[in-house]
């Protein structure tokens, strides 16, 4: 009777703690949070200034008492009180203080995660309010969150790009049977973006602007008589002055050419060291992209390439990991037979 009115009492939640966007589920209305993670304090007072997307605004334009801190890198936590304050202000949002009953929380965490990471997480999440927490690896979130009958005794590979990790995975009967993460992702491409600018121009860009190219233009396949576009602003490394100048999406290709080969070269091993039996069903399964990486323009046609096999792109890439914790929080018995041991 207690759990019964404990359910109604407590909105259960679930957490996508991306590199890049967390996104909050709350059990019963969906996805009602994304929010880029990043947080903005004043060394001088020590104080919160802004979280999420109104930090991002302030990315680059700060004054020198103002910090803006990603809280994890490459899919974990690496600043452990920021990534709390950042955690603890987004849950208010959805779950005020005011409610009885604390919430379960259900996090989705990269498979390499290591003992030391995963006590980060549980003790991140519990001081910003749970009652209990669950971790689950982000290509089963993936996978449930992109509707695959992860049940069936038959094999699933899904390919979950998210900011500071590449998670590739092979799933079945609700266990993930071969899995591979390389720290190569969108962060990583971002960078070679702007590394390739600074090269090539003598132009420094901001990380905000070399992912607004990488979206723009993308990993897009050559073929087109005229490559489109985009006009590139930054500094000139020599003058020191703004300058502007064109990239087209050749170049683009070109500078995001060693990621992408990497993440390529890891779906190709994660195949390799998959079991025969589970490897025919990739015939007629195919690959899955999921995370914010499978919106890069031409990525699912170079892996189709590569592999050999059919390659789909799920119906909402960026939400994925967000649906499939969200989606356990309804099916307790599931929660139970994916979610990490302590």
């Amino acid at each position: 009777m207690f759990g019964l009115i404990s359910d109604m009492l407590a909105n259960d939640i679930a957490i996508d703690l991306g590199t890049a966007n967390t996104l909050l589920f709350v059990r019963g209305q969906g996805i009602v949070l994304s929010e880029p993670s990043i947080v903005a304090f004043d060394r001088t007072h020590k104080s919160v200034i802004a979280v999420g997307q109104a930090a991002k605004a302030m990315l680059g334009r700060t004054p020198g008492n103002i910090e803006v801190v990603r809280p994890l890198k490459d899919g974990v936590i690496a600043d452990f009180d920021v990534a709390q304050t950042m955690l603890r202000e987004l849950i208010a949002r959805v779950h005020p203080r005011r409610r009885i009953v604390r919430p379960r929380i259900v996090v989705g965490v990269p498979s390499g995660i290591t003992q030391v990471e995963k006590r980060a997480v549980r003790e991140a999440a519990m001081q910003a309010g749970a009652r209990a927490v669950y971790l689950v690896e982000e290509p089963m979130a993936a996978a449930i969150g992109a509707g695959l009958r992860i049940q069936e005794p038959g094999g699933h590979l899904v390919v979950d790009i998210g900011g500071g990790t590449t998670e590739v995975a092979v799933i079945s009967l609700s266990g993930i049977v071969q899995c591979r993460s390389v720290r190569t992702a969108g962060d990583e491409m971002n960078d070679a973006i702007i590394q390739y600018i600074r090269k090539h121009y003598n132009l420094l860009v901001g990380e905000r602007r070399a992912e607004e190219i990488k979206l723009a233009l993308g990993a897009q396949d050559g073929g087109r008589q005229r490559p489109r576009t985009i006009e590139v602003k930054g500094s000139d490394l020599v003058s020191r002055v703004p300058k502007t100048i064109t990239m087209n999406e050749d170049e683009v290709r070109e500078a995001l050419y060693d990621c992408i080969s990497t993440i390529v070269e890891t779906v190709r091993t994660c195949l390799e060291r998959t079991p025969p039996e589970i490897s025919a069903d990739m015939l007629d399964n195919g690959v899955t992209l999921t995370g914010g990486g499978a919106l890069l323009t031409g990525l699912d046609e170079i892996i189709r390439k590569e592999t050999y096999l059919p390659v789909t792109i799920a119906a909402n890439p960026l939400s994925c990991v967000a649906l499939g914790v969200g989606a356990l929080l309804d099916d307790i018995d599931l929660l139970e037979r994916v979610a990490l041991d302590d």
